[in-house]
């Protein structure tokens, strides 16, 4: 048996999908959207997670807080406007440093 273990930057060559946690995201409406995680960051001692639409990464995705509770992990709402100003801030510096090194 190989003791080759993939990971997402394996770079081996074979032919296969390196899956990604999807997360399933319901909107006020009720409607599900698959959701996968692009981005991680802290703030104030807080985690962070940005979530990008799996079937339409182009549309806007979502900013959630991390939160734990006996050893899981859930992704939550933010609904303090000081912390979204905030959190939104770090990810849009973040998005822009990224669009200049592939620009």
């Amino acid at each position: 048996m190989s003791e080759h273990k993939h990971d997402d930057n394996c770079g081996c060559g074979h032919d296969h999908d390196h899956e990604e946690p999807v997360f399933v995201v319901s909107d006020e409406e009720g409607v599900e959207r698959e959701m996968v995680m692009v981005y991680q960051f802290e703030s104030e001692n807080q985690a962070y997670a940005v979530l990008l639409d799996r079937n339409n990464p182009e549309e806007d995705g979502l900013i959630l807080r991390v939160e734990e509770e006996d050893d899981e992990a859930f992704l939550v709402g933010i609904e303090d406007d000081a912390e979204w100003e905030r959190v939104t801030a770090i990810y849009e510096e973040f998005a822009r440093q990224e669009n200049e090194k592939q620009g």
